[in-house]
């Protein structure tokens, strides 16, 4: 059974890297930019880079779904690289094929406000894509790089599952009718996404969780049958946002960047604006196997599982990162 979570953003140390060997996780996408602009990215990969260097037994780059493979044969974790927002082409579409030779797999096209190509969740008004996220769209389409919309608004989402001639992904977010969250997904929204073969990856952060870090592995479950029996068991996975270590600094990072003065406290309380508490079952990449134990234990068989937990993101990632003019399983 392959291990693949569809997003992280942790405090990367030997200890986490440890970790995923120990909880025998595959790959894993890693957020290397938020507000960073296309030169901050590129020293982000380099950091990157020292830590494949000096860690070649534990990780590595991940390009290819077939690099899954590699992980597994090897005992170590894929790394792929994505953005949770699009500042790293800044405002040059060419940009787009550049960051995917240097390894990026993921973009999404707001981070929580509006953006040259999409509206973020956090907006009031959403007019959808725009002129420039519509050529956006058919150049990640070309060269193959997922456009992922776990931040962005309704009408800009489905938009983009629309126009998009390859599968879309809302790497980390869960439904909106169980714990009701400016970044949880609208039935119409997540029908938008699978119906055009995209995938979803359901988020463990604690303001998407209904109890928050009070939550438990049962419910966690019980939403992800729901969302299978709706829209199909194929289209889902884990996108657990596990911001491992992290202070709580890093929160202000994440919500402000450099477009505003005020603290932007998000979902989460104005009185703690810090990282909340994950829950007792899943507080590093150890726990995966109490999800895998609460998926059966809700009735999933285990060819559902195994899709749940790794395989549908496998498939995914194979039909996704290679470009349009050669086969999409080119390593």
């Amino acid at each position: 059974m392959y291990l693949v979570d569809g997003l992280q953003y942790a405090n990367w140390s030997p200890k986490i890297f440890r970790q995923m060997r120990e909880g025998g996780v595959d790959a894993v996408h890693v957020t290397i930019a938020y507000h960073e602009n296309f030169r901050e990215t590129v020293l982000n990969i380099e950091q990157w880079n020292r830590w494949f260097e000096q860690y070649p037994d534990l990780i590595f780059h991940g390009e290819w779904a077939a690099d899954i493979d590699k992980a597994r044969e090897t005992g170590r974790t894929a790394i792929f690289f994505g953005f949770q927002n699009p500042s790293p082409i800044e405002d040059d579409i060419g940009l787009v094929e550049v960051l995917h030779k240097l390894g990026a797999r993921f973009m999404q096209l707001s981070y929580n406000n509006q953006s040259l190509l999409a509206t973020g969740c956090y907006e009031a008004e959403d007019p959808g894509i725009t002129r420039m996220g519509r050529q956006v769209i058919k150049e990640m389409n070309r060269v193959g790089m997922v456009i992922d919309m776990s931040h962005s608004a309704d009408r800009s989402t489905i938009e983009a599952a629309e126009i998009s001639e390859r599968p879309i992904a809302i790497t980390h977010a869960n439904l909106h009718a169980w714990q009701p969250a400016l970044r949880n997904k609208r039935d119409d929204v997540v029908r938008a996404v699978t119906q055009n073969g995209g995938m979803m990856g359901f988020s463990l952060y604690p303001h998407h969780l209904k109890g928050k870090g009070d939550c438990t592995v049962e419910s966690f479950c019980e939403m992800i049958a729901q969302a299978a029996e709706q829209f199909g068991v194929d289209h889902f996975g884990i996108g657990s946002d596990l911001c491992q270590d992290q202070p709580d600094s890093v929160v202000e990072w994440m919500r402000v960047g450099r477009w505003s003065k005020e603290i932007d406290y998000g979902e989460g309380s104005a009185s703690a604006p810090g990282f909340p508490p994950m829950p007792a079952w899943f507080e590093d990449n150890r726990h995966f196997g109490n999800i895998t134990q609460g998926l059966r234990r809700v009735g999933f068989d285990d060819a559902e599982v195994a899709g749940l937990m790794g395989g549908n993101w496998y498939r995914f990632f194979a039909d996704s990162f290679g470009s349009q003019t050669r086969p999409v399983d080119a390593p």
